[in-house]
């Protein structure tokens, strides 16, 4: 069945930019919103990689929430695409299927619009991460892949990836294939150590590092 004619029902408590407009959080989350809308309004920035140093640091929570806060605007149209493909969350995060998504994509030609699902925000579309991968680092890094990225730049505002960690080598593929990336750290758990070195592995990759989020939870 075409996952076009489903619809992710939006209501887990993590999503706090959608359950919860008004509070504290989300208007953090509306800051960063307006900076990231700042650079698409500069040039040809239209997709960002979201990332951390290391794991458990909050990071798909968070891209979760900045691409529904991004979709509230309704004046552009956001892609949330779910790149973890060993550990997935973001089907959980808006409790849709994940029976195919990305890997679809990258293994089988699949089109971009047979499997990404619309939401409940009309601006906002989800490609999940698809069946789970144990060479992640091959799909992502083919040229498929920057097909992929081509086309949804073509068709969305705004492209936001969930991927794993820096600690990953997959991530530091696809960070070189973005317009940009923002780092997710989290307060009590990322060392400043590990920020710089996360810093130098994007240096290395040839990506271009256009800001952080520090993460209180």
């Amino acid at each position: 069945m075409n996952k076009r004619q489903h619809s992710a029902a939006i209501s887990k408590k993590s999503l706090i930019a959608y359950t919860n407009p008004d509070s504290v959080i989300s208007d953090q989350f509306r800051t960063i919103r307006a900076n990231l809308t700042f650079l698409t309004e500069r040039g040809e920035n239209h997709v960002f990689l979201i990332t951390s140093p290391g794991m458990k640091e909050g990071k798909s929570t968070t891209t979760a929430n900045l691409a529904v806060c991004m979709a509230q605007q309704k004046k552009e149209r956001v892609l949330l695409i779910d790149a973890h493909l060993k550990e997935p969350s973001i089907h959980s995060i808006f409790d849709i299927p994940n029976e195919a998504g990305l890997t679809n994509m990258l293994r089988y030609d699949v089109k971009l619009e047979e499997v990404v699902y619309k939401t409940e925000l009309e601006t906002l579309d989800i490609l999940t991460s698809g069946v789970k991968s144990f060479n992640p680092a091959e799909l992502l890094g083919n040229e498929i892949m920057t097909e992929v990225l081509k086309k949804a730049a073509n068709i969305y505002d705004i492209v936001l990836i969930d991927s794993p960690s820096l600690q990953c080598s997959e991530t530091r593929i696809l960070a070189n294939q973005c317009d940009g990336v923002v780092l997710v750290l989290r307060r009590d758990k990322t060392e400043r150590k590990q920020a710089i070195e996360a810093g130098r592995v994007l240096e290395l990759a040839h990506a271009k590092l256009v800001g952080a989020i520090m993460n209180e939870a």
